[in-house]
């Protein structure tokens, strides 16, 4: 999956190629010319309708109001079986870990990679071992800000190979992400922005 995630984030330039190979299908006189509007054109254009612009924020949004600041949690007293509970019913792969005291401090996050490690491979029992013990600690989390953008948010994934990342403003965590919903923006992106090159080459612009 991270090979394919790398190929998928070299393809930006491919869909303009490909547009561009279509005009010279369709009308070989209009070659020079798309080429050169693409040239001097396109890239504000794009930048001005957003392309590669989407941020961490708009897919909190599109998430929905239960991920903004509502998102599943745990404590640290809490066992591994009860966590790991908690992920299958509500169809998730990661829980935020909070402190089990009256503020609710964030204290790191368990995933089903935490479990698999470190309880599976290890002999250990879910049912007797606390989420503290295995998780991943706050000052170890891989984190992004709401004004990330996506393809950057992939890429750090990508990169440390890890398909959650808890999201952070000034005054705490406000949600998490997961590398689909990541993917899903992105291929959003790349969709409109076939739709624009169509629109303008067909004098859209």
């Amino acid at each position: 999956m991270q090979g394919g995630l790398r190929s998928f984030l070299s393809h930006g330039n491919v869909i303009k190629n490909a547009v561009l190979q279509r005009v010279r299908m369709v009308n070989p006189m209009m070659q020079s010319v798309a080429s050169s509007r693409f040239e001097s054109v396109t890239p504000a254009r794009i930048e001005e309708h957003g392309f590669e612009s989407t941020t961490i924020a708009d897919v909190l949004k599109d998430k929905g109001k239960g991920a903004d600041g509502s998102w599943l949690w745990c404590t640290t007293d809490d066992t591994v079986y009860d966590a790991v509970k908690s992920m299958t019913q509500n169809n998730v792969g990661a829980l935020v870990v909070v402190k089990p005291d009256e503020n609710k401090a964030i204290a790191g996050i368990i995933t089903e990679r935490d479990y698999l490690r470190k309880i599976i491979v290890q002999g250990r029992s879910s049912k007797s071992t606390k989420v503290g013990d295995i998780m991943t600690e706050e000052n170890k989390l891989i984190t992004v800000t709401p004004d990330t953008r996506v393809l950057q948010a992939m890429q750090l994934m990508t990169d440390n190979r890890i398909r959650h990342i808890p999201v952070i403003d000034a005054k705490g965590m406000i949600g998490m992400v997961s590398i689909g919903d990541v993917v899903r923006a992105v291929v959003r992106e790349h969709r409109q922005e076939v739709e624009r090159l169509n629109a303008f080459i067909q004098g859209g612009y």
